[in-house]
């Protein structure tokens, strides 16, 4: 097996922070590590945003959030254990990553009232 590799935290960057979490799937699946207190399988993230994902998809997303510093992996047999490293990143970039998250939710919450909107409407029309 390849070794995988997390970048120091003198090598992550703003815009590789932006460029992993512009992705929708990329950016729930870390907002779902950040609040959590302890390290997630790739497994738990076989649904995302009422998604389904497959193995070799979320891969390439966690492959991505680790190379841009954003979570810390660690194989444990058959299973990859993911951390997200807040508090590494809040302290070369004070407030980036709670700013973004803030936004997310923001955004998200948005979505899902339009989207009961939506099906009040077909519900309504139908």
């Amino acid at each position: 097996m390849r070794p995988l590799i997390h970048p120091s935290i003198e090598d992550i960057t703003v815009e590789g922070i932006l460029h992993a979490l512009a992705d929708p799937v990329r950016v729930a699946i870390y907002a779902e590590l950040a609040s959590s207190a302890c390290a997630n399988t790739c497994s738990n993230f076989l649904q995302v945003s009422d998604r389904n994902i497959p193995k070799s998809t979320l891969s390439q997303h966690f492959r991505a959030l680790r190379e841009a510093g954003l979570v810390r992996s660690e194989r444990s047999g058959v299973e990859m254990h993911n951390t997200a490293r807040c508090a590494e990143i809040e302290t070369r970039f004070p407030g980036l990553l709670p700013a973004i998250m803030n936004a997310y939710r923001i955004q998200s919450a948005e979505c899902a009232r339009a989207m009961k909107r939506q099906a009040a409407a077909r519900k309504r029309a139908g």
